[in-house]
């Protein structure tokens, strides 16, 4: 099926926004960069020539070492900004800084970014491509799409299945973006939390359910995805203690009865042991969280190759 589709986006912004034919299609893609990943010589040419500046107003670890591995693979130039050393803190705005970016004849930016919608607006006033590598509590696209190819991987397919997201699914941009592509993809999501961080608006949404109690969301699911809780984001309490929290949401050796046999455990990262997962289960063998973060590499080499193709 992607073979008859032509990539033409030069921006990676939200899975919203992709068919399920374009999605499938980064997805093969990506499974072809794997193979390079694999061999004794890990790097491709495919991307000599270009400059590719990995801009992340906002902290992290995972998702900005993951593109810059992929784009060294690709034999890309890189520049690596973050907002503490760049010009935002003298007053400049964000598309002045993105603006004297392109004028050094940059041709990809990645971006990180606190505030819902900002790569948006820069990809409308950007000749560059821009890579959303996360907006606010919005959307966070590779992550979604790399947990969609370990889905894809280990079951062969990803119409027909049951995936739970536990968690703070209120200020969540991966829940969003895997909540989008999975449903395209033909899965059935359920979202499991307390109600002040699972609105039931979200049943509103095509083949997406919401339950409060972990074991209801456990028993049918085929893969569960169990997400940090972002205080960072929060400006209020949503339950009383984190306690509380792990006791009834939190993924555990007592719960994990509830699963079916051969159900897998995912986790986006970065994980509070103990918290929303136990050790014994992130370290366990339904957890596939550290092949999420190999896969990352993968799906990352493969949008940045299709956004090049296309500028």
């Amino acid at each position: 099926m992607s073979a008859d589709i032509k990539w033409t986006k030069k921006d990676l912004l939200c899975l919203y926004d992709l068919s399920k034919e374009e999605i499938i299609h980064i997805l093969d893609t990506a499974q072809e960069f794997k193979k390079v990943s694999e061999r004794k010589v890990k790097k491709v040419p495919a991307l000599r020539g270009k400059t590719v500046v990995n801009f992340f107003v906002e902290p992290s670890t995972r998702t900005r070492v993951s593109f810059e591995l992929a784009e060294q693979r690709l034999s890309a130039d890189i520049i690596n900004m973050v907002a503490d050393s760049s010009s935002l803190k003298k007053g400049e705005s964000l598309l002045d800084t993105v603006k004297n970016i392109e004028a050094l004849q940059a041709d990809i930016i990645v971006m990180r970014h606190s505030c819902t919608g900002a790569q948006d607006f820069i990809a409308k006033h950007s000749k560059c491509g821009i890579v959303n590598a996360g907006d606010g509590a919005h959307s966070h696209p590779t992550q979604a799409l790399l947990d969609m190819f370990t889905i894809r991987e280990k079951f062969g397919r990803i119409e027909g299945l049951n995936v739970a997201i536990v968690g703070d699914i209120l200020h969540s941009r991966v829940a969003r973006s895997n909540m989008w592509g999975l449903t395209k993809l033909g899965a059935k999501v359920t979202l499991v939390g307390p109600a002040t961080l699972v609105p039931e608006e979200f049943n509103e949404l095509e083949n997406v359910r919401v339950c409060h109690t972990l074991e209801e969301g456990l028993r049918d699911a085929d893969v569960v995805n169990m997400l940090r809780i972002q205080h960072e984001r929060q400006n209020a309490s949503y339950f009383p203690s984190t306690g509380e929290y792990s006791k009834y949401y939190g993924l555990n050796e007592g719960n994990l009865k509830y699963l079916k046999k051969g159900a897998m455990v995912m986790h986006p990262g970065p994980i509070n042991r103990d918290v929303e997962i136990s050790s014994a289960i992130a370290d366990g063998e339904n957890s596939v969280i550290l092949e999420q973060v190999t896969n990352g590499l993968a799906v990352r080499m493969a949008v940045l190759f299709l956004i090049a193709g296309a500028l």
